[in-house]
């Protein structure tokens, strides 16, 4: 059962390289000023937090680090904060290297709720179409999974590589991680699969 707060993230904190310490500490406080409902989670070796499903995580690397809403293409951006191209910083707001990067507290505390919003309530914009389910239909027409998504954005190698894959390539893989019984399963998958796939080879490379 998750929790508010995950001992494993004061682990990851605590080995985190000495400049991303406090920017992950206050990142980690302003998610949890924003409500109180968001629960601690890690995954694919990183902090994430929940609230509905994925709500946004947070990435240390040797000389910045990232912070990252899901589907941060579906937010309002009216400060003009979100970096939309993904790459190398992993993450919604560009590369983060010191607590002065960040946007005012009181404007990621609103991102934060506003993406809460989206995700508590999914009537909100009566315009939008309802979003399709992850189900072997969606697969069957190759919507990439949004947790496959955000993990190629922060995996350049992989992303260019599986970009090339033919549609039926890349259809082996993606049914290959939706068919997971069990998260640890996909995880698993998911990390095996990203090497592959950073190698250029393709799901059944083994039997070619």
């Amino acid at each position: 059962m998750m929790e508010q707060y995950d001992t494993r993230i004061d682990a990851y904190i605590e080995k985190s390289a000495d400049f991303a310490k406090p920017i992950l500490k206050h990142l980690r406080e302003l998610v949890h000023r924003a409500s109180p409902e968001i629960m601690e989670t890690i995954k694919w070796s990183a902090p994430f937090f929940e609230y509905n499903g994925i709500l946004c995580h947070m990435m240390a690397f040797k000389q910045h680090l990232g912070f990252g809403f899901w589907k941060a293409d579906t937010l309002p951006d009216p400060h003009q904060i979100l970096h939309l191209e993904g790459g190398e910083a992993a993450g919604s707001l560009g590369r983060i290297s010191s607590l002065a990067d960040l946007p005012d507290d009181d404007i990621l505390i609103w991102y934060i709720r506003q993406a809460m919003l989206l995700k508590g309530a999914p009537n909100a914009k009566p315009k939008a179409q309802p979003a399709k389910p992850a189900t072997a239909s969606a697969t069957a027409t190759l919507t990439t999974p949004d947790y496959l998504t955000e993990l190629l954005a922060q995996t350049p190698a992989a992303k260019e590589y599986f970009d090339k894959f033919s549609q039926s390539q890349k259809k082996e893989y993606i049914t290959w991680f939706e068919d997971a019984k069990s998260e640890a399963t996909r995880e698993k998958r998911l990390k095996e699969g990203l090497e592959w796939i950073s190698e250029g080879k393709t799901r059944h490379w083994k039997y070619k």
